[in-house]
């Protein structure tokens, strides 16, 4: 399918078939996605849980007001956004940098201490506020994958973070849930799949500037 055809395709699937799974290949397609998504300074202050579990799934279907996407999707992913964004954890990045471009020290270090410094002087609800922006461009990048891969998905805010967080272990990780996606493949008996996108004309949400 074309980008456009396949954007066409999609939707927020609302059943899953649980008898169809998806295969390493295409789970591997979304973990490479999820880490090549853009993300600011590309600091990259995200993990991604990859969950195929039934017990699991039902128990988040429970702390998602009993939406049952959670527990017919072949597999969730949980996007999470790191508790401590600080100077190690820039550090760290530069550090890979120069492992990887092998960038001198002297061009690397202005940047890194002016973004240390900017960091530092920001309010923990400032840098939870700037992480939870990089999640939603990854989430982005994953439905758009999703779509040209035929993979069906549904982007879920509705859910209790804290019971997830107790659920999957993830204070244990330094990491807080903040979105999830159910992925797999839809139900025939899903009525949501023969819907029409209901978007606002285009001409209404583009502005050309010639």
């Amino acid at each position: 399918m074309t980008n456009i055809k396949a954007l066409q395709w999609r939707y927020a699937t609302k059943k899953f078939n649980p008898e169809k799974i998806l295969s390493t290949e295409k789970i591997n397609i979304l973990k490479e996605a999820f880490n090549l998504t853009a993300t600011s300074y590309g600091l990259q202050p995200l993990k991604m849980v990859v969950l195929r579990n039934k017990e699991l799934q039902e128990k988040l279907k429970s702390a998602s007001w009993e939406q049952q996407q959670l527990n017919t999707a072949s597999h969730v992913l949980v996007i999470c956004i790191e508790k401590k964004v600080d100077k190690n954890f820039i550090e760290q990045y530069f550090k890979r940098v120069k492992h990887i471009r092998e960038t001198p020290d002297e061009i690397l270090d202005p940047f890194k201490k002016s973004l240390v410094a900017s960091f530092e002087s920001k309010a923990e609800e400032e840098i939870h506020a700037w992480a939870l922006n990089q999640a939603y461009l990854s989430l982005g990048t994953l439905l758009t994958v999703c779509a040209t891969e035929e993979i069906d998905a549904c982007p879920m805010e509705g859910f209790q973070p804290d019971k997830y967080d107790e659920l999957l272990n993830l204070d244990a990780h330094n990491l807080k849930s903040v979105l999830a996606l159910p992925v797999g493949y839809r139900a025939g008996d899903d009525m949501f799949s023969e819907f029409k996108k209901v978007r606002r004309p285009l001409d209404d949400v583009i502005i050309e500037m010639n």
